[in-house]
């Protein structure tokens, strides 16, 4: 095919190729998008230019034994986060993001100062008991004294994701200063790029007959 002939499939063709730009590439480079940053959560990493493995979380590491341990980072069993990652197809373009109020800050890295409220601390103390593996007790936010050589000063040390409820439940602090690691699951990837491309050159090849 000469350059005259392609170009005169070119026009015939110009409808076609002027739909798919407009209306279904969007769709489709959604779709793959949505996907391969739906897949960060799952490889816990951000794909561009090869795998960058996030901070792990620390209840992880924690020995809890509980199934919130089972999960891997920024996963839970609502998955919230993961499941709002959405696209939004228009005319020869697409918008992908994820709209939830503490994506930015998981995404980017940072600082919140949650104000502690008595809500909180009653979150903290259940959270506490799960990760304990304690059976829930009434929180009254009061520490019980220990009698020297009783039987509870031999009971098991609580691991680090329990004290850390502990602490929060027990804090005598009105703000908290909490640091967020940038864990990025959404943005440019040069893999990503790549799949699109050679999706969108399949396509006008599937028009063109080539």
């Amino acid at each position: 095919m000469d350059i005259k002939e392609y170009s005169k499939l070119i026009k015939a063709k110009r409808k076609e190729l002027d739909g798919l730009m407009k209306r279904k590439m969007p769709v489709i480079a959604g779709r793959m998008a949505k996907d391969h940053f739906q897949d960060n959560f799952r490889r816990e990493g951000f794909v561009n230019g090869g795998l960058h493995p996030w901070p792990k979380a620390k209840r992880l590491s924690s020995g809890r034994t509980d199934a919130a341990g089972n999960y891997g980072t920024l996963l839970s069993g609502r998955n919230h986060l993961f499941s709002s990652v959405k696209y939004m197809p228009g005319e020869y373009r697409v918008r992908v993001a994820n709209e939830l109020v503490y994506a930015p800050v998981n995404n980017w890295g940072g600082e919140v100062h949650p104000t502690v409220t008595p809500q909180m601390r009653r979150f903290a103390w259940a959270k506490y008991y799960q990760a304990s593996g304690k059976a829930k007790k009434a929180a009254t936010g009061k520490r019980k004294g220990k009698k020297k050589g009783s039987a509870a000063n031999n009971e098991p040390q609580e691991n680090q994701e329990a004290l850390k409820w502990k602490r929060l439940a027990l804090t005598k602090k009105k703000k908290l200063r909490i640091k967020i690691p940038q864990r990025q699951f959404i943005g440019e990837s040069r893999e990503l790029s790549e799949k699109i491309d050679r999706k969108m050159e399949n396509e006008i090849r599937i028009i063109l007959n080539l």
